[in-house]
């Protein structure tokens, strides 16, 4: 399934944050499609990613907490947005 987080700074220096992503591997079962860095505290990161199972993104968020308080969202493409919305007006 695809998923978005809303990474908003919770704590922490800019320093400690890039020190700490530098280093990061993502937990396995977790495919990230895309990483955006803003120019803003809220969100100040949105990652889309694939998982499976929720383990991958629990791992994510137990990993992160201490900076960024973390809002993860179920998504999909507007491809299968728009076959959806064609299924349901057949």
């Amino acid at each position: 399934m695809l998923f978005i987080a809303l990474m908003k700074v919770r704590a922490g220096t800019e320093e400690e944050r890039i020190l700490r992503r530098l280093h990061w591997e993502d937990p396995d079962g977790l495919h990230v499609v895309a990483e955006y860095w803003l120019h803003t505290n809220n969100p100040q990161i949105i990652l889309v990613f694939q998982a499976e199972s929720y383990v991958p993104i629990s791992q994510v968020i137990s990993a992160w907490d201490d900076i960024f308080e973390i809002t993860v969202f179920p998504a999909m493409t507007a491809e299968q947005g728009l076959d959806m919305a064609r299924q349901m007006v057949e």
